[in-house]
């Protein structure tokens, strides 16, 4: 079994752990930290919106030695406007400027001609509306009102309103981080970013819904032991599905690394940088959020709960006489007795080593 492998089996089992709830203040600041950045992005720079949101046009000239900066330079200057130009496999050149009409866009056609020294009927342009870009805005943001409303609907049902609520702030807590980035970064929102955007909320909330389970199968009738919190049980679930976690979100992010650095970066082709960059934030954010946000996030509101509580006061009482009674073993020269699971259910907390003197506690019956 490879190391990883054998890493995943001793989490599963409990034999070895890290305690994310205990560090979840550590979490929620990084978060916090992380979504200001991206706000504060968003605010001074905006999103570079595409066409398809905010109107204009699209020209494709004929293949041509003028360069990408050149066409850039000739585009802004014809129109007023920033342009974004890409260089075809064929030879030409892709130039889409944002916020002109269709008036603006014959004269700008004019120019690029001349500038460019081609004929005017050999450079194609399409104009998309603005009332156009405001439909397909809309859309989106129905789109993805209607999913969120979906998901916590269906993680209530499935689950309870707490895990709902958790994985509702995940999720908002990715997207933040997503069009922060996109913000940051200035690459052009279309409808493929859209696209890319709710493929990886359902990705992290797969991620989530995983934990959950675990999460939920753990708790059974757990307040009738004294021996784990809530807390305790879930960082139990986190650690045993970690390795899953890991393992899946790195093979989603390899395909979508090479779109985005090698298609993207490397090859030139800008199109790919739309969806993929949106894909590869939203992965990684989401790894991080289903681990680190939604699940200390359920623990923090489950602990709030008055059985909660009285567990935890409960189970830390034991805790507190256990050690106690170990002490006063060792100062008396005795060895302490390991204590049993009190259920099927038990699982490995923050103080979960083996009983190495098991049933080697007092002696019992006559002495010989």
């Amino acid at each position: 079994m490879s190391k990883l492998g054998n890493l995943g089996a001793r989490l599963h089992r409990g034999e070895v752990s890290y305690d994310f709830i205990g560090h979840r203040k550590l979490w929620y600041g990084i978060s916090i930290l992380i979504t200001i950045t991206a706000i504060v992005g968003l605010a001074v720079r905006g999103l570079n919106m595409g066409i398809d949101f905010q109107g204009g046009a699209v020209f494709t000239t004929p293949k041509t030695s003028v360069s990408v900066s050149q066409a850039q330079e000739y585009a802004e200057s014809a129109s007023g406007h920033d342009a974004v130009v890409q260089k075809l496999g064929n030879g030409s050149l892709r130039i889409q400027i944002a916020g002109i009409d269709t008036d603006q866009a014959d004269k700008v056609s004019a120019e690029l001609a001349k500038d460019m020294k081609v004929s005017q009927d050999d450079i194609t342009g399409e104009s998309v509306g603005p009332s156009w870009g405001d439909q397909i805005a809309n859309k989106a943001w129905q789109g993805l009102a209607i999913f969120m409303i979906l998901v916590v609907i269906y993680l209530a049902i499935a689950f309870e309103w707490r895990m709902a609520m958790a994985a509702l702030v995940a999720l908002i807590h990715d997207i933040t981080i997503t069009v922060g980035i996109y913000a940051l970064v200035g690459f052009e929102v279309t409808p493929g970013t859209v696209i890319g955007l709710l493929t990886i909320l359902g990705y992290s909330l797969y991620d989530t819904v995983v934990v959950f389970d675990s999460l939920k199968e753990q708790t059974k009738d757990i307040t009738k032991q004294t021996r784990w919190t809530y807390s305790d049980v879930a960082n139990r679930s986190i650690n045993g599905t970690l390795v899953r976690s890991i393992n899946t979100t790195v093979v989603a992010l390899l395909p979508v690394a090479g779109l985005l650095f090698i298609g993207g970066g490397f090859l030139g082709a800008g199109t790919l940088n739309d969806i993929s960059l949106s894909l590869f934030v939203g992965l990684a954010a989401g790894a991080y959020s289903s681990i680190f946000i939604a699940t200390p996030l359920v623990a923090d509101l489950k602990e709030l709960e008055p059985q909660m509580k009285a567990l935890r006061k409960r189970v830390l009482a034991k805790r507190a006489q256990a050690s106690a009674e170990e002490e006063q073993a060792e100062a008396r020269g005795e060895t302490p007795r390991g204590d049993e699971p009190e259920d099927a259910h038990a699982v490995v907390g923050p103080r979960s080593q083996p009983a190495r003197n098991r049933g080697r506690g007092r002696p019992s019956g006559k002495r010989r």
